[in-house]
């Protein structure tokens, strides 16, 4: 069954859409959009301190199967987001959701069926969906 959100959020879209209808505009902006996500986890690590990142290679044995690699894979963060950075973290990922309607809407996908249709290739393909 579909999820109505979905249709609402993306016919909400485009009456938003005032100065940047263009293609090039949408994509431009929704690029901006990844980018102040990226900006907003980097300032949760460099100004607020709640979370840190330990970055180093990732070394798995050797002998390790594809399905037991996420049991010697790290997320490298440490800590957890404070409830002001994971505000601003969400409210930059809406941002970016928006523009990803706006970009579905531009080319008339369902941002419902391109959602279904990836939730559908992860289950098929499994962990050798990112390979």
């Amino acid at each position: 069954m579909k999820d109505t959100i979905f249709d609402e959020f993306q016919s909400s879209v485009p009456q938003f859409l005032v100065r940047h209808k263009s293609v090039l505009d949408i994509i431009t902006k929704h690029q901006e959009a990844s980018t102040r996500v990226n900006r907003a986890i980097v300032k949760a690590v460099t100004n607020c301190g709640c979370i840190r990142i330990d970055a180093q290679k990732q070394s798995p044995p050797s002998d390790t199967s594809l399905k037991e690699l996420s049991n010697f894979m790290d997320t490298h963060i440490r800590g957890k987001l404070c409830e002001n950075c994971k505000e601003v973290i969400e409210s930059e990922l809406g941002a970016n959701l928006f523009y990803i309607a706006a970009i579905c809407d531009l080319f008339d996908m369902d941002l419902y069926d391109v959602m279904l249709k990836e939730y559908k290739k992860i289950k098929t393909l499994g962990i050798y969906n990112m390979l």
